[in-house]
């Protein structure tokens, strides 16, 4: 009896052993996929560095217990679908992806695979039902708060400029026909400017921003804000280029384009959203339920000002201003 029992216990614990061993030498898989963003830039060194290097810290290790497959519409919304079976047939077992447009259409495609989205209002775009209670297989971050948050935006431009009437808007076609459009239309009829908006449309690229931008030097602009679509965050370093040949005073929805030498932006830490990102793909792999985890809402804002790029296009920044910005680049 006693002989049995122990035989008994040695099978359990190698059982266990063997549970723990497959645990730890499981290999995990994970789809990255962006509208615009090219796949070369999705690693730790390019914008999305936060989000790779919160998954190192959580213990997946590229190659070893984790496969990343990296997936770009390269700006083109036609290919959307194309890029989306091409995560499907990855087989993953989380996908990560970004733009409101692009998470519409992995909705209709992609229906148990759970889904981190990085996006803008996922209710009112009809995503989800709710952000305390998603449901279906889509969580994620959100980075709008609001029409407050564009009326701030326009606010401080029109603190620093307040002579200024034709207030370029750049953006894409998809943004300014969403709910999101209609709130930056309404911040700009409450304080009685013009929107100069020759929206980007077709293919994202270089030579698009370039007619964008010439439209908008056409038609007078003399202030720029710009929006937070994801295709603008994708041309950074393309954006800044032509706002400083434009010498167009710029206020920007995120801090990375201030750091490439924009004037201001009052901004959500967009590399807090990849690492809170990167925590909801692990959650997730350890058996978190996407219907189950509400999703986060972005609420801190700030404004960051670049006094070299002010002083280069022969602007004063209002001290008032000034003294209430939470970071300032000399």
């Amino acid at each position: 009896m006693r002989r049995r029992q122990l035989l008994a216990a040695l099978a359990g614990a190698t059982t266990f052993r063997a549970i723990r061993a497959d645990a730890a030498e499981r290999v995990y898989r994970l789809a990255f996929v962006s509208p615009s963003l090219p796949t070369t830039a999705m690693t730790e060194t390019g914008y999305l560095q936060s989000f790779f290097k919160e998954l190192r810290k959580l213990g997946y290790i590229e190659g070893q217990n984790l496969v990343i497959s990296r997936f770009s519409a390269g700006g083109d919304a036609g290919r959307y679908d194309s890029v989306i079976n091409q995560a499907i047939n990855a087989n993953p077992d989380v996908v990560v992806a970004a733009n409101n447009p692009l998470i519409l259409r992995f909705k209709a495609l992609m229906k148990s695979t759970p889904i981190v989205a990085l996006m803008g209002d996922p209710v009112a775009w009809g995503i989800v039902p709710s952000l305390a209670h998603p449901g279906g297989n889509i969580t994620g971050i959100s980075s709008d708060a609001g029409e407050e948050i564009w009326g701030k935006r326009l606010s401080i431009l029109l603190d620093t400029f307040p002579k200024a009437k034709r207030i370029g808007f750049l953006t894409t076609e998809p943004f300014w026909q969403s709910p999101q459009g209609a709130m930056v239309r309404a911040a700009a009829q409450k304080s009685a400017v013009n929107l100069i908006a020759p929206l980007l449309a077709g293919v994202y690229d270089e030579r698009e921003y370039r007619r964008v931008f010439a439209e908008l030097q056409r038609q007078n602009a003399e202030v720029l804000l710009v929006s937070d679509a994801s295709e603008n965050f994708a041309h950074i370093g393309l954006t800044a280029e032509l706002v400083e040949q434009a010498r167009l005073p710029t206020l920007h929805a995120y801090r990375e384009f201030v750091i490439k030498g924009g004037l201001m932006a009052y901004a959500f830490d967009v590399q807090d959203m990849f690492v809170r990102g990167a925590r909801y793909a692990d959650a997730i792999l350890k058996g978190a339920k996407p219907a189950d985890m509400p999703i986060y809402q972005a609420d801190k804002f700030t404004l960051v000002i670049n006094l070299k790029t002010a002083k280069t296009l022969g602007v004063t920044i209002p001290p008032a201003l000034l003294g209430s910005a939470d970071e300032v680049i000399e």
